[in-house]
């Protein structure tokens, strides 16, 4: 038997991730959808400079309130801004602060999720019942609220503030999967060979729990740019006047009635964004599942 007929090719193993993603995408296309909205957002974020059509904190007082037209396609608000560039220069926000949200938290929910779960004892017994659960027992939005309050609103601050309470879940799910990982044959054998417990860890463990850490993160994603704008809606985000959806739904909230392209648009922009982080999280979770590709035969 040749070597070619055992060990695939690195052509043919790219070829079958992309028969899985494409029979993936073709059993849940809202993954479609949610891939397609993500690529627009990070376009918004990266070129926002080159397509938003004028200057989103340019103050025009005569055209000021106007609704959607040729000229201003989302309309303006009340002094007279540019809506749609306003929610294109928005998106920078929106996903600079989840990215930054989701990665801080990730990392310390590995750091200390891996600890706990590896080592057990005394250690697993603070991590989880004492430093968690006191976590827990805030919720994550009033944490966030007073650590901004008394520290200042601005992106630095806001980034803490959300990734105070935010690292739990991951934390919580990398030590139950660590638990789990810990006693299979792979770890015993390269504790037997004299690996350290930072390279066990590292090399052997972390490597074969990551998936549902990858769904939780891309979920989690969701999660950070609705309580971004949740906080920017309370007026502890970015001070103005950088434009951010949730400042633009609290700043559009008192021209409901007689103005609501105020608040649609904005409004409209986090629905979308964060329903398309839940597509891309469940069509990963069926992608990475192996049970799912079973199913339905990719």
């Amino acid at each position: 038997m040749s070597i070619g007929a055992v060990v695939a090719r690195p052509g043919e193993k790219v070829s079958v991730v992309g028969q899985r993603i494409g029979s993936s995408v073709r059993r849940n296309p809202l993954a479609a959808v949610g891939i397609a909205l993500v690529v627009i957002f990070v376009l918004f974020a990266l070129f926002a400079p080159w397509i938003a059509p004028r200057d989103p904190a340019f103050i025009n007082l005569p055209v000021r309130l106007q609704g959607p037209s040729h000229t201003y396609w989302f309309g303006t608000d009340e002094l007279g801004r540019d809506i749609l560039s306003r929610v294109i220069y928005g998106a920078r926000i929106s996903m600079l602060v989840g990215s930054c949200v989701v990665l801080t938290s990730l990392a310390l929910g590995l750091i200390i999720g891996s600890i706990a779960g590896y080592y057990g004892g005394a250690i697993d017994r603070f991590v989880n019942v004492v430093l968690m659960n006191a976590f827990l027992s805030f919720p994550g939005i009033l944490l966030a609220i007073a650590f901004v309050a008394f520290r200042g609103p601005g992106i630095f601050n806001l980034v803490l503030a959300l990734s105070l309470g935010g690292w739990v879940g991951y934390a919580r799910l990398v030590r139950g999967q660590v638990l789990a990982a810990r006693e299979r044959e792979f770890v015993e054998a390269a504790r037997a060979l004299g690996a350290s417990d930072a390279r066990i860890i590292v090399r052997h463990i972390l490597p074969n729990i990551i998936q549902p850490v990858i769904v939780q993160a891309a979920i989690g994603m969701a999660g950070a740019i609705l309580a971004e704008a949740t906080m920017s809606f309370l007026g502890l985000g970015v001070p103005p006047p950088t434009a951010s959806w949730g400042t633009m739904l609290n700043d559009g909230r008192a021209h409901l009635f007689d103005a609501p392209h105020l608040v649609l648009f904005p409004a409209l922009a986090v629905m979308l964004a964060v329903l398309s982080f839940n597509f891309i999280g469940d069509a990963l979770r069926d992608y990475l599942d192996p049970h799912s590709r079973i199913e339905a035969g990719i």
